[in-house]
């Protein structure tokens, strides 16, 4: 869980502005991100709200809060969570508040009413939030736009209902693809580890090669084996980069590093490919050891 948490709030920190657009349903209001906040924000199990951010609209500063939910929270439920972040949000940086929830799995959110209520009598309260299921989101309309922050969220989001799962997959990473990021590689991995909620890890990976691997090479004009030989070459440190990052989406980056020698001693692609998939599901640096000596390393 924590490693699609830190995926999600990677996107976020890296593009506010389309997050903060989202919470305006990408209307034509002047909204504008001044910061992203690090809050410490205690609730009864003092967690902490995933990601605050301060934004300057209609001329006053507000606050726009979201919170990544990958399932449903029952303790406390999720209206009494989201209360405690609002109000806390509130006393501690005096500014009003845009609150949302962004559940992830498709069966997550179902029953989130997006507000929290007490009715007594002279003693009632109210706080609302916006509740965002993925699963309800249309995903071509998000294509169409291509705001970089929620691009690899799409395979998560409602598909056209002409297109089968796996076609979808494959244009949500085109789509990624053509995005015009500095660094490439980790993007894709932050999309592959959250599609890894819905589509099994070795799909993911398929068309992520298939789909990166597709651009023209000067030696393709040379020789057809000079450019068989450039693709598997491309193919493999390919391979390598997107398991670094994973793993330093899933780990951390440090951890992900000691891996790198090993990973370049590695020239057979199907075992890059098969390792690929487990630094998508690992939970623990043990975990992509004993991937590896399962390998036969």
């Amino acid at each position: 869980m924590a490693s699609f948490d830190t995926a999600s709030k990677k996107q976020v920190e890296t593009n506010p502005q389309d997050f903060v657009n989202l919470c305006f349903k990408f209307g034509l209001e002047d909204i504008t991100v001044l910061e992203i906040i690090t809050p410490e924000q205690p609730t009864i199990e003092m967690h902490q709200a995933d990601i605050l951010i301060k934004a300057h609209r209609n001329d006053r500063e507000v606050l726009v809060h979201f919170e990544f939910q990958t399932t449903d929270s029952y303790d406390p439920e999720m209206p009494l969570r989201m209360a405690g972040y609002i109000i806390r949000a509130i006393e501690v940086y005096r500014l009003p508040i845009y609150s949302n929830v962004i559940y992830l799995r498709p069966d997550a959110g179902r029953s989130d009413p997006g507000k929290f209520e007490q009715n007594l009598e002279q003693h009632r309260i109210s706080i609302e939030y916006q509740v965002f299921r993925l699963i309800e989101m249309d995903g071509q309309a998000i294509l169409n736009l291509k705001p970089a922050g929620l691009i690899p969220f799409t395979p998560l989001m409602k598909r056209p209902v002409d297109m089968d799962a796996e076609q979808w997959l494959r244009r949500c990473i085109q789509t990624a693809d053509s995005i015009d990021i500095p660094n490439k590689p980790e993007y894709l991995g932050s999309l592959a580890v959250l599609g890894n909620l819905v589509y099994d890890s070795e799909m993911i990976l398929e068309i992520i090669l298939e789909e990166t691997m597709q651009q023209p090479s000067i030696v393709e004009y040379v020789a057809p084996q000079a450019h068989e030989q450039g693709v598997q070459k491309g193919a493999r440190e390919s391979t390598r980069k997107h398991i670094l990052e994973v793993l330093a989406l899933r780990l951390q980056p440090e951890v992900a590093q000691t891996f790198k020698p090993t990973l370049e001693a590695i020239d057979d692609l199907q075992r890059l490919e098969q390792l690929f998939g487990a630094a998508i599901k690992v939970e623990s640096l043990e975990d992509f050891k004993q991937a590896l000596n399962e390998n036969g390393d």
